[in-house]
């Protein structure tokens, strides 16, 4: 049933946001060379990596300069990338093609890269991989201004690490030992009411 949720609600949400996808496309390609779409890996279920879709907000070799972890004050963000892409989260929209691709769900555990996922003892691990990664979870409710708490960090991986990963990843454990489709669209609403309904 899950699975069924995740094909019609990410295609329903693919048709109605398919013309501002092509709006943020246009002023990504205006803004900076490269292509319209970030596409690093992430850690999936039973640990397979896979691409992730994210609009590009940053330049075109930014895994080359930098870390992993995006603070506000990053110098690798383009000018639409900080002020008007990440600003309404828009770059984790075309997440709703891993959905429909069958590598994400609407709701679970945020993706990690890899070495975020080694770094977890081997039980915890197995259970976090045993489910979908998501586009939004407990965590991302708990954390909505993850890049500004990152800002003015010499280390912004490492402060990640030390201070938001640990409180992401029990968030992340209770969602996978405790989830239900109930639980999941009242994820799905609170997150609908934190970055639409309160935003505006």
């Amino acid at each position: 049933m899950k699975r069924l949720v995740d094909i019609l609600l990410s295609s329903v949400a693919l048709i109605i946001l398919s013309p501002l996808f092509a709006i943020v496309a246009i002023l990504i390609k205006l803004d900076s060379p490269g292509p319209v779409f970030y596409r690093g890996v992430r850690i999936g279920r039973y640990g397979r990596p896979f691409r992730i879709y994210k609009f590009r907000t940053m330049v075109a070799n930014a895994e080359k300069i930098g870390g992993p972890s995006t603070a506000a004050d990053d110098p690798r963000l383009t000018k639409i990338g900080r002020k008007f892409v990440k600003r309404f989260n828009l770059d984790e929209l075309p997440q709703f093609i891993n959905v429909l691709k069958g590598e994400m769900s609407i709701v679970g555990p945020r993706p990690e890269v890899p070495e975020v996922i080694n770094l977890l003892p081997a039980d915890e691990r197995n259970i976090l991989l045993s489910v979908r990664p998501g586009i939004t979870d407990w965590a991302t409710l708990w954390i909505r201004d993850e890049a500004e708490r990152l800002e003015g960090s010499p280390e912004p991986h490492q402060k990640y690490l030390k201070e938001i990963w640990p409180t992401k990843r029990k968030l992340a454990l209770k969602y996978v030992r405790n989830h239900s489709l109930w639980t999941d669209f009242k994820i799905m609403f609170k997150t609908l009411k934190v970055h639409l309904i309160d935003r505006f």
